[in-house]
């Protein structure tokens, strides 16, 4: 019989009924698993505020918040007393964004952390189900808990051509992927959340793939030109094709070729040659 997160929250003298299970993603340029591996303080003040359309969503006492780790599996932060304090005050930012948030629109929740659970933060994972975009959650339904580590650890690579992540969520990356990144030569794609719109590029420079995706991440654009001339985004970037070790860069831009012509993103696309 499976284990369900449930159970546990029943065995912590947490009534399931009274808790909201929320999955954190990475929306716009915010990637919440990795906000909450580097600044736990930031990402309780990322969770603290919602979206006043969404009250409805946030009437549980009790938070267990959940986010989505590389590789789309759903990692257990930890448990949080969450209580309405109102609307954000006048002037407050986003935090990650930087953009005014508007007093009417927006709460901002008084979330404490519980002892509850907390040390199952960061090494257990639950099968969220079908339905990644329904992203809160009754705590009394049929959560399975899929893995249980010993200890907090990072995420396993997923493997080249498995990779597909947030551009935003590069430089926060663990250590031991971005020296898969390092290693690996090829071409890659970027894809524009808010267009549709692809991009075929090759790393062959020194630090692989993680070298040139570091540069998107830092100036947004990579110093492409039709990048540069558009509203800044945060784009999905992924692995097409990997160079053997023997690759030269000529046989690197001829595997790129390749791909725009197979992808028509010279003329459908973002590249310019």
């Amino acid at each position: 019989m499976p284990f369900l997160f449930k159970s546990l929250l029943t065995e912590a003298g947490i009534e399931p009924a009274g808790v909201a299970l929320l999955r954190h993603r990475p929306a716009g340029t915010v990637d919440p698993f990795a906000v909450w591996r580097s600044d736990r303080e930031a990402f309780e003040d990322y969770q603290s505020v919602q979206d006043r359309g969404r009250r409805g969503h946030f009437k549980k006492p009790i938070w267990a918040a959940f986010a989505a780790a590389p590789g789309g599996k759903t990692l257990f932060l930890g448990m949080y007393r969450a209580a309405l304090f109102g609307p954000v005050a006048e002037g407050a930012k986003d935090p990650f964004q930087g953009h005014l948030l508007d007093p009417e629109q927006y709460d901002r929740y008084d979330c404490v952390p519980m002892q509850e659970l907390a040390s199952y933060g960061g090494r257990l994972f639950i099968e969220w189900g079908a339905s990644p975009r329904a992203w809160v959650q009754r705590g009394d339904s049929e959560k399975i808990v899929t893995e249980l580590y010993e200890q907090y650890r990072e995420p396993q690579f997923p493997g080249y051509l498995e990779l597909v992540t947030p551009l935003s969520s590069v430089p926060a990356m663990p250590s031991a992927w971005a020296e898969f990144l390092r290693n690996g030569r090829g071409v890659y794609l970027l894809t524009c959340p808010k267009t549709k719109e692809q991009y075929v590029g090759k790393a062959d420079g020194a630090d692989g793939f993680w070298g040139r995706w570091m540069t998107y991440a830092a100036t947004g654009d990579g110093g492409n030109v039709r990048l540069r001339n558009r509203e800044r985004s945060d784009y999905q970037v992924s692995i097409l094709e990997v160079a053997g070790s023997a690759a030269t860069a000529d046989d690197i831009l001829k595997m790129e070729a390749r791909w725009k012509t197979k992808l028509q993103t010279r003329e459908m696309g973002l590249n310019g040659n």
